[in-house]
């Protein structure tokens, strides 16, 4: 386990080094230098944001990418943001987080059974990847869920964006994906050998603040993934 757990440790390492995608990099660190005003003494990450949580997860969720004042800022994913909020309340109402909030990487957050990360690294202008961006990043996913797969049992897939970035990642760190791929919706549950995937809308402020997207319903897909996964 311990050489598991250092060579995902030397993926993360090698992801926050990253500099494939210029208009990532030129986006992200000009942010960092910026700042927002009410992050005006902060000292900014601004570099491309690796996943977080245990080498021996058995449920991973994906997202989109990192938010521009949030991971982008603190270095962790979901953490600093209103998204980040939503989804780690939600974590920690069904037991897989041992904190309702995630403001900094100090902050004693840890995660249970559960990884974060995401088809892209790199905080994008916009919250908007594009295709490109999205196949050049793919790589980095693969390789995380090749190393999890010893563990790994589910998965929730945070958007329509991630699903369609995910499921090409699934399938070049070995797992078999239908054919045709799965639509992506809210609740709809695929199997992919000895992994359950589900869908979930994203926790952003546009489907969180319209009731799009409830705390119930998160809580649900989560609990559900959870069983599924095996997590107390």
């Amino acid at each position: 386990m311990d050489d598991h757990r250092s060579a995902l440790a030397r993926l993360d390492g090698r992801v926050t080094e990253c500099r494939a995608c210029p208009r990532l990099v030129e986006w992200r660190e000009e942010v960092a230098r910026t700042k927002r005003a009410a992050f005006a003494d902060w000292t900014y990450w601004g570099r491309p944001v690796p996943g977080f949580g245990p080498a021996d997860a058995r449920l991973v969720l994906i997202g989109l990418a990192p938010a521009a004042h949030g991971a982008n800022r603190t270095g962790r994913m979901f953490t600093g943001d209103r998204s980040g909020d939503v989804l780690y309340q939600a974590l920690y109402d069904v037991g897989l987080a041992s904190r309702p909030t995630a403001t900094h990487a100090g902050d004693g957050l840890e995660l249970y059974g559960v990884r974060i990360t995401a088809p892209v690294h790199c905080a994008p202008p916009d919250n908007k990847p594009t295709p490109g961006e999205r196949d050049t990043c793919r790589p980095w996913l693969a390789e995380e869920l090749e190393l999890l797969r010893p563990t790994l049992r589910a998965a929730v897939v945070l958007g329509a964006f991630g699903w369609q970035a995910a499921l090409p990642a699934f399938a070049a760190a070995g797992w078999t994906v239908p054919r045709p791929r799965p639509a992506f919706a809210h609740g709809t549950r695929t199997a992919l050998d000895g992994l359950d995937l589900f869908g979930c809308f994203h926790v952003s402020q546009r489907n969180t603040f319209t009731g799009r997207l409830t705390p119930e319903m998160l809580r649900e897909v989560l609990r559900t993934a959870a069983d599924a996964a095996g997590l107390p």
